[in-house]
């Protein structure tokens, strides 16, 4: 144990709050039932973040149909794609425990895939909700929203299980680097199964105020690639989504850029409207222009990698840009905010510029004008 966080009171006093390991394993685990939101799931999705739907605590597990239960899973929960999530909490990570803990979350993974039908994961989350004194329809409300299909939920949690697509949670006080080094390799070879540590410690002042500071671990990037290509490229952005999304990934600057941009577009709505799209890598929105009797006319896409672009060939397609006159004109404004045309129409090239180079009002301003120009003369 070692280190410490420091928190600035009101008075400008300065408190040190000094790492302190738990008193026992009961006390993290209820830790864990009382605040699920402690599983990180911003960190383990930062475009969705993860929400928690507690099934039950000390799940028991059979290896065979009809046989005596023979494992205790410490938490069971569902995310809100349905994928359940399996929970192993264990205080210390000492080399013994940690093949222990790992080959024994393994047979619960192989296992639930194959034993744990639908109807007794639905039985064990009516039974915690009795437990705790709480309507079950109640907080499958409060989970997914009134408007939410109990039956397909459920129905997506038994595909998942058949799927194997699960995740696998290794929660500590602390994770050594063997063990990080463990749950990277599981992650990065086992598909469609999350494996995934978290690392929650303890931080106590004086006067007993305490701070709780997860870390999730085990996302690499060769785990995110192999697991998030299929899922996240199609992924469809919408405005909540795309704007934390780019604030985390670009910054509060950058983030802000995109939205006055977004804001200039809704402002001329029904005019232009804006389409979001798919993609983790380029998705984002596009601002398109109406036209009567045509097909609408897409102005530029706004992307999660903070750029602005444009389609060189779209421009030099359609009128009144098809023409060399116009094309001069158009590409003489546009060459002034940075968009560089090519010389001839309809040269496949997606022109870009970077957000980070119209924080300055004036840079972001003279783009929004040519634009405005540009509607002005779309519209003859």
């Amino acid at each position: 144990m070692g280190g410490g966080i420091y928190l600035i009171q009101d008075d400008d006093r300065l408190l040190e709050m000094m790492e302190q390991p738990y008193d026992s394993e009961d006390q993290l685990q209820d830790l864990l039932i009382t605040y699920p939101n402690l599983i990180a799931g911003d960190q383990i999705d930062r475009a969705t973040p993860r929400k928690w739907l507690l099934i039950s605590r000390e799940v028991t597990l059979a290896s065979a149909e009809e046989t005596a239960m023979q494992w205790s899973l410490d938490h069971l929960f569902i995310d809100q794609d349905a994928i359940p999530t399996l929970v192993d909490v264990r205080r210390t990570s000492n080399a013994h425990i940690r093949q222990k803990v790992l080959g024994q979350s393994i047979d619960y993974a192989a296992n639930a895939v194959v034993y744990w039908p639908i109807d007794s994961i639905i039985a064990l989350f009516e039974a915690n909700c009795r437990d705790r004194g709480r309507d079950p329809e109640q907080i499958f409300e409060e989970f997914l929203g009134e408007d939410a299909n109990e039956d397909r939920f459920w129905q997506k949690v038994k595909t998942n299980l058949q799927a194997g697509k699960i995740r696998l949670v290794f929660v500590a006080d602390e994770i050594s680097s063997e063990m990080r080094r463990v749950v990277e390799f599981l992650n990065e070879q086992m598909d469609p199964v999350e494996v995934l540590a978290l690392e929650i410690k303890q931080y106590v002042s004086e006067d007993g105020l305490k701070t709780l500071v997860p870390r999730s671990i085990g996302q690499t990037a060769e785990a995110l690639q192999k697991k998030s290509s299929a899922t996240r490229e199609r992924r469809r952005w919408d405005e909540s989504s795309f704007f934390a999304e780019i604030e985390a990934r670009r910054g509060e600057d950058e983030a802000q850029t995109a939205r006055d941009i977004y804001v200039w577009a809704k402002d001329r709505s029904p005019e232009i409207d804006i389409q979001w799209g798919t993609g983790d890598t380029y998705g984002g929105f596009a601002a398109q222009l109406h036209q009567k009797g045509k097909k609408p006319y897409q102005l530029f896409t706004v992307n999660i990698a903070g750029k602005m672009e444009i389609s060189a060939h779209n421009y030099g397609a359609q009128r009144p840009f098809n023409g060399e006159e116009k094309w001069l004109e158009l590409r003489n404004k546009l060459s002034s905010i940075g968009l560089s045309l090519p010389l001839e129409p309809g040269e496949r090239r997606s022109p870009s510029l970077a957000l980070f180079t119209l924080q300055d009002e004036t840079a972001l301003k003279q783009v929004m004008e040519t634009f405005d120009w540009v509607v002005e003369e779309i519209k003859g």
